[in-house]
């Protein structure tokens, strides 16, 4: 036999996409403080949602792809009168989602936002209980979603513990896409196997490059990345329960797959195995709608806008002592070309609220920036360090902070004490400070969509673990329509 030839007998599945299956298929969550966590970031992640409803530029891209379809028994996209198929509904419900940086974040080797996933969930959540309602048949409850969040959370937080996909200039709304494939295929009621094709599927979509969130080419894809990345989840999952066959060794096949084409050759590593870890540490946006390595960074400027407001001219440099993966996401100089470039910018997500006091979504946009040239000023006085104690601390397993430290010092030779915060109020350390603030940030975006009496209705329920969780999922989306 010539030495050129493939041997083409097809292998037993990569044991990854197997694990995942596994876990998707058998795990029983039983942790309480998961399933109250994720009610906590259902809460938020929908009330980001409403407030991306205020922006045109988001909502330019939502609705059907043929103005005028009818769906029947479509699924609902909150916040909105939409009912679309449920890929496309995935999409809608990822991009307000992500629209405004302002859901939960994971931060490891690699970085994300696993609420991304509650596109996909939602939306089948919905097309599937409208349809069971519809023929006779039980809903899919609130818990169900809950579960499938938790799951989805899982799977994208592990895989991002030790593997970092931005050094090999891959976007981690592949993570986005994985997870939502396994959890949709699943509630879809896929089997253990199909469940192995669909992830093999989205394994071979490989990834989206990363240059979208950085200089020179950061722009406004990195808003709806993820609702395409959720969607497409959703899609795979209804092709490989249409028959469509999956790719066992999608992952460590020879030269052609995943690990040799777009890894450098190196097999995933794991830190543990899948449970409810990811959930119950989420990082919540509360503060601030901004990159999350920034956050403490922001509420640092916060305290010291007292300070420096009134002697903003006088200001000579500013010391920021920072953590190593904010230096290689969000550090950068010179001009600023978009609200999306500008909130991925360290230094911008620290002038504004030392000028201002506050940094909201607001502060991104092209008029507010042109109108404040004291915000580039203070830029160019920034100076940017590494620590290595906080860099280390950012990856260690039980503390995993996000610290940055300030330090302002003015012409004449005065300076500010340095603020140092290590961990943002939305860390699980700050639990019970956080949680508070979260429900009234939800209140909040909550009245930028409806009236009174339906704000109250819909927080209330939300605040209810047991009444939440025993919801039919369509009565929990009617709720949420215009």
């Amino acid at each position: 036999m010539s030495a050129n030839v493939d041997l083409n007998q097809r292998p037993e599945p990569d044991q990854e996409l197997v694990d995942i299956a596994d876990y998707v298929m058998s795990y029983q969550v039983d942790s309480d403080e998961a399933y109250d966590t994720a009610r906590n970031c259902l809460m938020d992640t929908l009330g980001c949602g409403f407030l991306a409803l205020r922006f045109p530029e988001c909502t330019k891209l939502l609705g059907p792809l043929v103005e005028g379809t009818v769906v029947p028994n479509g699924a609902r996209v909150p916040g909105t009168r939409f009912q679309l198929d449920p890929v496309k509904a995935a999409w809608d419900i990822g991009c307000i989602i992500r629209w405004l940086d302002y859901n939960d974040t994971w931060l490891a080797a690699e970085w994300g936002h696993p609420s991304d996933n509650l596109g996909g969930i939602l939306a089948v959540a919905d097309y599937l209980s409208r349809s069971a309602v519809a023929s006779g048949r039980a809903p899919l409850t609130m818990r169900d979603v809950l579960t499938a969040m938790i799951k989805a959370h899982e799977i994208q937080g592990v895989l991002a513990l030790e593997n970092s996909f931005n050094r090999v200039g891959l976007c981690h709304v592949l993570l986005v896409r994985v997870a939502t494939t396994a959890v949709v295929t699943r509630m879809l009621g896929g089997t253990r196997e199909q469940v192995i094709d669909a992830l093999s599927q989205a394994w071979v979509d490989g990834s989206s490059l990363r240059t979208y969130r950085h200089a020179p080419n950061a722009g406004p894809r990195k808003s709806w990345a993820a609702g395409d990345a959720t969607s497409r989840g959703v899609r795979l999952a209804d092709l490989t329960l249409r028959g469509e066959i999956g790719y066992p060794s999608v992952l460590t096949a020879p030269k052609w797959g995943f690990y040799d084409v777009s890894f450098k050759g190196n097999a995933f590593r794991f830190q543990r195995p899948y449970g409810s870890y990811v959930m119950e540490n989420i990082l919540f946006k509360i503060s601030f709608p901004a990159e999350f390595h920034s956050q403490t960074a922001a509420e640092a400027a916060v305290k010291l806008h007292p300070i420096v407001r009134n002697r903003l001219q006088e200001v000579e440099r500013i010391d920021i002592h920072t953590h190593e993966s904010a230096i290689r996401i969000i550090s950068k100089v010179g001009p600023l070309n978009n609200p999306a470039d500008r909130d991925h910018c360290l230094q911008y997500m620290i002038a504004v609220p030392l000028a201002f006091g506050n940094l909201v979504a607001e502060h991104y946009e092209d008029d507010f920036h042109r109108a404040n040239p004291i915000i580039d000023e203070l830029r160019e006085k920034m100076e940017i360090h590494e620590e290595p104690r906080y860099s280390n601390e950012y990856l260690e397993p039980s503390k995993r902070s996000i610290a940055n430290s300030l330090q302002v010092f003015f012409k004449d030779g005065s300076c500010t004490d340095r603020i140092e915060i290590e961990y943002p109020v939305g860390h699980r350390r700050r639990r019970t400070e956080g949680i508070p603030l979260l429900e009234a940030k939800f209140r909040a975006n909550l009245a930028t969509r409806f009236p009174a009496r339906r704000c109250e209705e819909i927080f209330n329920l939300c605040k209810d673990q047991v009444q939440l969780e025993a919801m039919p999922v369509n009565e929990f989306m009617d709720l949420l329509a215009i």
